[in-house]
C-alpha cells in the first residue's frame, strides 16, 4: 500500500485567519511573525516596516555581544551596565551609549547581515528608535538569540535570554499575554511620533503558551492613539499567533478584539 502523504499545512493562512479576530481601530496597523520551536513551523501575518522603538535594544546588544565575539574579548563591567539597565528597565541613556559603541547604524546593519537580517535598517543618527524593520526580521533575530543555529555563542545567547527574563514589573506585557504564567523571556518597544501624536508599540520574545510549546513571537503595531490600546491590539495579536499553532478551535478563545 502506498504511504498516504499529509497535506503541508499553510501556516500563514491559519495565521491570517486567527488575525481577524483581531481588529485594529482607526489608523492602527499590526504584523505578526511566530515559529514554533517545537515543530520549527512559522507563520507571518504582514510584511510592512514599522519603526523599532525599543525591541531594537535586543538588537544593539547582539550586536555588541557578536562584535566582541570576533575580536575575542568579553565585555567590560561598563558595557554590562549598560546593557543590563538597557534591557531590563528600557534605559535609552544607556541605549545610546551601546549605540555609539557598536558604530550607530552602521555596526547594527553590519551585524544584521551576519544574522540574516534582511529588511532592517539602523536609524540615522542617534535615532536608534526609530530603525526599521519587519516582523520577520525581528522572528530571525530571535531565532538567533534563542535558536541552536545562531552566530551567538551560548554564553552570549545566555546573557541576553537572562537580561530578558527580568524585565521590570510595570513593562510586562506584550508577547508575555500568550505566555502560560511567567513563562517568558522579552522586550517591548513603545514610541509616540512627534508629528502625528500615534504611538508605535511592539513586542518581541519567546513564551511557553498554555499547550505546552515554546514559541517565538514578534509583533510590531503603529497608529494607536493611546500607548494602552497599542499594547491591547499587540496582545491580542501574540494570542492570535499562538492560536494559529495550537489549534483553530482555539482560536476565538485565545485571541481578543484589540478595540476593548
Amino acid at each position: 500500500m502506498e504511504p498516504v502523504t499529509q497535506p503541508a499545512v499553510d501556516y500563514d493562512a491559519l495565521l491570517a485567519k486567527a488575525m481577524k479576530s483581531v481588529t485594529p481601530a482607526g489608523d492602527q496597523k499590526v504584523s505578526v511573525a511566530v515559529l514554533d520551536v517545537d515543530s520549527g513551523e512559522s507563520a507571518t501575518y504582514g510584511s510592512a516596516a514599522y519603526d523599532t522603538a525599543s525591541i531594537v535594544k535586543v538588537d544593539i546588544l547582539a550586536t555588541l555581544l557578536l562584535q566582541a565575539q570576533d575580536a575575542g574579548r568579553q565585555l567590560t563591567a561598563t558595557q554590562k551596565a549598560y546593557a543590563t539597565t538597557m534591557i531590563e528597565n528600557s534605559d535609552n541613556n544607556s541605549a545610546t551609549a551601546l549605540w555609539n559603541m557598536i558604530g550607530t547604524a552602521d555596526g547594527l546593519d553590519t551585524a544584521n547581515k551576519t544574522f540574516g537580517l534582511t529588511g532592517t535598517k539602523g536609524g540615522d543618527g542617534p535615532l536608534w528608535g526609530l530603525t526599521q524593520t519587519t516582523a520577520a526580521d525581528q522572528l530571525t533575530l530571535l531565532q538567533q538569540v534563542f535558536g541552536d543555529d545562531s552566530k551567538l555563542s551560548s554564553a552570549s545567547k545566555s546573557y541576553l535570554q537572562g537580561l530578558m527574563g527580568k524585565i521590570e514589573a510595570d513593562q510586562q506585557w506584550g508577547v508575555s499575554a500568550a505566555a502560560d504564567g511567567s513563562q517568558w523571556r522579552l522586550k517591548n518597544g513603545w514610541l509616540a511620533r512627534s508629528a502625528t501624536g500615534l504611538w508605535d508599540v511592539n513586542s518581541i520574545g519567546r513564551v511557553t503558551a498554555p499547550d505546552g510549546h515554546e514559541y517565538l513571537i514578534a509583533v510590531l503595531s503603529k497608529g494607536s492613539t493611546t500607548q494602552n490600546k497599542g499594547i491591547t491590539l499587540i496582545e491580542a495579536a501574540a494570542k492570535a499567533g499562538v492560536a494559529a499553532f495550537a489549534g483553530s478551535d482555539s482560536s476565538t478563545s485565545a485571541s481578543a478584539s484589540a478595540t476593548d
